[in-house]
């Protein structure tokens, strides 16, 4: 079975059903009699409601009900509540908003939703929408970071005056002020890290069903139980086995799909007051005005340092963006998420954090691809390249001075993250011999010759992934020998199935066509977290280990009766059992046949290779992927166009499970990252609040051509605190990246006195910083 086992580049599982368009997304769900539905959203971004006429709307053709905030208010559903609490620097607790399903008297995004129509047809409801005739008082809007809190800003909720939701520190900041105090030099970078919206390549989707006793949801998501869990207790207040959630295959989620919408409540309650299914389907213009979007932070970063140029200490400003409502996890994202990460990979006497969160009439911020600790490592990385440049040091340098060493690990860092294992230094420099260090100022020549300006950038990164609660695994048996995994993870996309068959078969040495995976159904799998933070497979992975552990101990009194011995005396390895010290042996779908006849088994044997395990980091472990992005570039400076020549990467993920699903992980990590650094930009009019990067057209995806070559190698260090070595990758690419491409742009400009360049350096940003540059070429 080796060949199938853990480490092994074994093709994608899923692929040939999702390649040859036999996928089942929400979307291909169709229910008997289901009727569609619409919403109707805010075109303001801020105003008041005074009145909502339907009955134009209602006559049309084909209507079948028309919901607004006041029709759910009296129907006693509850709200979308934030689930993520902060205690303020005074002791005080945040200014919380919870959000009503529908808007009720009060409008503080474009997109709100205010109305649902349902109709026979999406073209009758959308048709509806046009005479619904909504009366709004329109007010004062702020939709810029750094403006919400200016004076005579818009207030966007009285009970949270500045538009100030929290102001949170963590770190020392009496020992990080003694060390700024004392330092030899200090380094101060201004930096915006840029609003970004997912853009998941499927669409949100809910239908919602009602048997005439419970309700089902099939939806997207990125986990079913979360959803169920916050249904029943914050929207319906019914007990959890009233609601069933069912997410089939799900085409991407980056963060952006874990929590509990609008709509699928709606969906929900529509269909149990019509007792007929309602589905919504979202396109793509309404997925920008209504999904979740991510990053958003303006930023201070400092850093002291002694003569020597070793740190002594980082502190951190921030100004974090929380759109108009809380979202579910939103708080924690700028906070608690990403506030281990501040120290990055260096030896600090002291470090300080102080985030300010406020309130702005844009749609609400959460998790994304990373969840906050991407926003730490791109305002380290860019600090530590900027105090180079400050000191003359090159960047390799400053970081070899400054690094965690090996040796010193496990380490516990300044901010409380205890880092278990990972070889920083070998990590940068293996990635500089792979990506030709020593050459680049040649080719930053040959470059020069053609006009154009070469940069290289280098930037370490560390997460914190991979830890938090238990997951748990089951496994079934079919008298034919088939094998059931059961988990409460979700793939968007991933390969979670390839790899828990990959765990599985390594484990048990079945065949891997012998197995199947389910997930997203909570009549079939009892519990699951979801998947969030790289944690799916490190974790529910884990609980497949320790279940597989127990079916093998159960597998022992069968053969210890069909070979005639104790159950002391078996052994089991390489997918057979046998007698310790004799070739006597049985395979293990051998056992799996004799389980099913129990009537040939004596009592202490009957009873089936069925199993199950729960499995939970200790004491919540983070893992702590770790690595080093080298990315080099070529500028034109007549037009600011900016080319990815190469990028280089080295990597410690630990344990490898797979490493073709691993390099997939990678490579759509890095190409987030570009998209960030480079073409993503979401805009919103300062005076109208309207989004004018609301599709595809104003909203720059990166495109295959941004993509330049990529080398990858690996450092992997085994992980101590994961069952199974794991350190966790899903995020790991969209975390090194920004802030190495945007070092090697300034890298490149930086001749002409350009110290530093806001993401996304698209070529217009470039030009202009090109053309106001304290130095000009000679």
């Amino acid at each position: 079975m080796a060949k199938f086992g853990i480490g092994q580049p074994v093709p994608r599982t899923e692929d040939p059903r999702l390649v040859t368009g036999h996928g089942r997304y929400t979307d291909d769900i169709r229910l008997d009699g289901e009727a569609h539905s619409f919403f109707v959203r805010s075109p303001h971004a801020h105003a008041r409601i005074r009145h909502i006429d339907v009955s134009a709307a209602r006559a049309q053709p084909g209507v079948v009900a028309i919901y607004t905030g006041e029709t759910v208010q009296k129907a006693g559903l509850g709200l979308l509540e934030c689930g993520a609490s902060l205690t303020n620097r005074d002791g005080s607790a945040m200014k919380k908003t919870d959000r009503p399903v529908l808007a009720l008297d009060r409008v503080r995004h474009v997109g709100d939703a205010v109305a649902m129509i349902v109709a026979e047809t999406m073209a009758q409801a959308r048709d509806a929408a046009d005479h619904l005739d909504v009366d709004y008082e329109e007010l004062p809007s702020v939709t810029g970071t750094a403006d919400a809190t200016q004076k005579g800003a818009a207030q966007i909720w009285d009970m949270a005056p500045n538009n100030i939701a929290f102001d949170w520190e963590d770190g020392d900041e009496a020992k990080t002020a003694a060390a700024f105090k004392r330092a030899d030099r200090v380094v101060s970078v201004d930096m915006i890290n840029n609003r970004v919206v997912p853009n998941s390549m499927e669409p949100r989707g809910a239908i919602g069903d009602y048997d005439g006793k419970r309700m089902t949801l099939y939806t997207s998501s990125q986990g079913s139980h979360g959803l169920r869990s916050r249904l029943a207790a914050k929207i319906f207040k019914v007990p959890e086995e009233s609601i069933r959630v069912i997410t089939p295959d799900v085409g991407g989620g980056f963060g952006m799909k874990i929590f509990l919408y609008a709509e699928q409540a709606m969906v929900l309650y529509a269909a149990r007051e019509l007792k007929r299914p309602v589905r919504w389907e979202a396109d793509r213009g309404e997925s920008f005005l209504s999904d979740t979007h991510g990053r958003d932070h303006v930023t201070t970063a400092q850093a002291a340092l002694d003569k020597d140029g070793r740190f002594l200490a980082f502190r951190f400003d921030i100004t974090a963006n929380l759109g108009a409502y809380l979202s579910q996890f939103g708080p924690g994202v700028p906070t608690s998420a990403g506030a281990w990460m501040y120290a990055g990979v260096y030896r600090l006497e002291a470090c300080y954090l102080h985030v300010t969160g406020v309130y702005t009439n844009t749609n609400p911020v959460d998790a994304y691809r990373g969840a906050g600790r991407p926003e730490a490592n791109y305002a380290v990385e860019r600090l530590v390249d900027a105090a180079a440049r400050e000191l003359g040091l090159s960047p390799d340098e400053i970081r070899q001075r400054n690094f965690i060493p090996k040796s010193a690990m496990p380490y516990t860092t300044v901010m409380g993250a205890t880092y278990d294992s990972g070889d920083f230094a070998k990590n940068m420099t293996d990635a500089m011999k792979l990506a030709d260090w020593s050459g680049f100022a040649a080719r930053r020549s040959q470059s020069a010759k053609a006009g154009k300006r070469r940069g290289i950038g280098l930037a370490t990164y560390i997460e914190a992934c991979g830890g938090g609660g238990q997951e748990g695994a089951w496994i079934k048996f079919a008298p034919d020998g088939r094998v059931t995994i059961l988990s409460g993870t979700q793939s968007n996309g991933q390969g979670h199935e390839t790899a828990y068959i990959q765990i599985l078969s390594d484990r048990l040495g079945i065949e891997p066509d012998m197995i199947t995976v389910k997930q997203g159904d909570t009549d079939q799998v009892p519990t699951g977290t979801g998947t969030g933070g790289s944690r799916s497979v490190p974790v529910g992975g884990g609980a497949l280990v320790k279940a597989a552990e127990k079916v093998i101990e159960k597998g022992k009194r069968i053969a210890g009766h069909s070979l005639e011995a104790d159950t002391a005396d078996i052994e089991f390895d390489d997918g057979r059992y046998r007698i310790v010290g004799t070739d006597r042996a049985i395979t293990f779908s051998e056992v799996v046949s004799l389980s099913f006849k129990e009537a040939q088994l004596p009592e202490e044997a009957r009873g089936g290779l069925d199993d199950m395990a729960y499995w939970a980091p200790e004491n919540g472990a983070s893992t702590f992927p770790n690595g080093c992005h080298i990315c080099e570039v070529e500028v034109d400076p007549d037009t600011g166009v900016t080319t990815l020549v190469n990028f280089t990467v080295v990597d410690d993920f630990g344990t490898v499970i797979n490493p073709l699903l691993l390099a997939g992980q990678i490579h759509g990590g890095i190409g987030q990252g570009i998209g960030q650094a480079m073409t993503e930009h979401t805009v919103y009019d300062a005076e109208s609040g309207q989004l004018l990067s609301a599709s595809f057209m104003d909203y720059g995806l990166p495109r295959a051509d941004h993509m330049p070559p990529m080398a990858i190698a690996f450092n992997n260090e085994p992980c101590t605190t994961n069952i199974l070595g794991m350190k966790g990758a899903g995020e790991a690419g969209a975390i090194g990246a920004p802030p190495a491409v945007i070092n090697a742009i300034v890298d490149a400009l930086e001749p002409l006195g350009i110290r530093h360049v806001d993401m996304p350096a698209t070529a217009q940003q470039v030009w202009r910083r090109l053309q106001a540059a304290p130095r000009q070429a000679a």
